[in-house]
């Protein structure tokens, strides 16, 4: 019966195993393998292996937007965190027939095409566009600033993008959370705030972890916003690797930035399976300490 069992987990993850072998494995290790190739002037892969590609990667600009790219990203993140977090809360409290609503209009942009919502917020990031124009008018931005092409434009448009992820796993986290214990830590004298703080946070941790790879990883490789309302200063990695593959043909150059890119992106998530497998083990020790307190 055991080794039947076995067989049948087996059967059932294996179109899993194979699919993620076959688009993300291969794919990943050839990209790899191309960072140590050398480019031929045809735009194709010539057959030598070289680490001058590497060098020619560490030593250019490119650090500068590795840099950009991870603290924008960072930034980003924490932005949708601070946004998302206090409306995972507030939806979570409402009534039932309520909550569908709310998170309705939270999920109604994400079915506008990608695309659209970057140019209207070209449109109104524009130099003559309402919302420029009216900051202006109100005195809140100096003549002189511009809201598109700068990484400021990256920021808020990515933020735009990636805060519904951030509310949905928060959201489903919140809901399970058992608000009896925000009531009983304000008996106890706790304030709103400390018991917000101190007691929800750390209930909803999983919702807010999740949170953070489903927006810092996009964020990460993100190429269209960038090209679109980011302009020079608001170049980052995905638009570097872009331009390798296409405007110059460099393959392996591409496949480096992209090796690099590959790479920050597995921290993250390997610190993310690190602290989840330490969170199971250290549930499964409370729960054998509490059942030998019974015995």
């Amino acid at each position: 019966m055991h080794g039947g069992s076995k067989l049948s987990e087996l059967l059932v993850s294996a179109p899993s195993f194979i699919w993620l072998a076959v688009f993300f494995v291969i794919p990943s290790l050839l990209v790899f393998a191309i960072a140590f190739r050398t480019a031929d002037p045809s735009g194709g892969i010539d057959d030598g292996w070289t680490l001058q590609t590497i060098e020619n990667v560490l030593k250019g600009n490119y650090l500068n937007v590795l840099w950009r790219t991870v603290w924008v990203s960072c930034v980003v993140t924490i932005i949708c965190l601070f946004l998302g977090v206090p409306v995972g809360y507030w939806i979570a409290q409402q009534k039932p027939k309520y909550r569908y609503w709310f998170l309705l209009i939270v999920i109604i942009p994400l079915w506008t095409n990608f695309l659209i919502r970057i140019f209207a917020w070209r449109v109104l990031l524009h130099p003559e566009g309402f919302l420029r124009q009216g900051l202006i008018w109100l005195g809140i931005i100096p003549e002189d600033l511009f809201l598109l092409n700068n990484v400021g434009a990256v920021i808020i448009v990515t933020v735009y993008t990636c805060l519904p992820f951030a509310i949905l796993p928060i959201y489903a986290a919140a809901e399970k959370f058992n608000f009896s214990l925000l009531e009983a830590a304000r008996d106890l004298g706790a304030t709103r705030f400390q018991a917000f703080r101190q007691i929800f946070i750390p209930g909803i941790k999983r919702g807010i972890f999740t949170a953070i790879l489903v927006v810092l990883i996009p964020a990460l490789g993100s190429y269209a916003i960038p090209d679109l309302v980011g302009g020079v200063d608001g170049e980052m990695l995905g638009n570097k690797i872009a331009i390798k593959a296409s405007a110059y043909r460099n393959l392996p150059e591409a496949a480096a930035l992209a090796a690099f890119l590959s790479i920050i992106i597995t921290i993250p998530v390997l610190g993310f399976l690190v602290k989840q497998k330490r969170l199971i083990k250290a549930m499964i020790s409370t729960r054998r300490a509490e059942g030998d307190s019974t015995k």
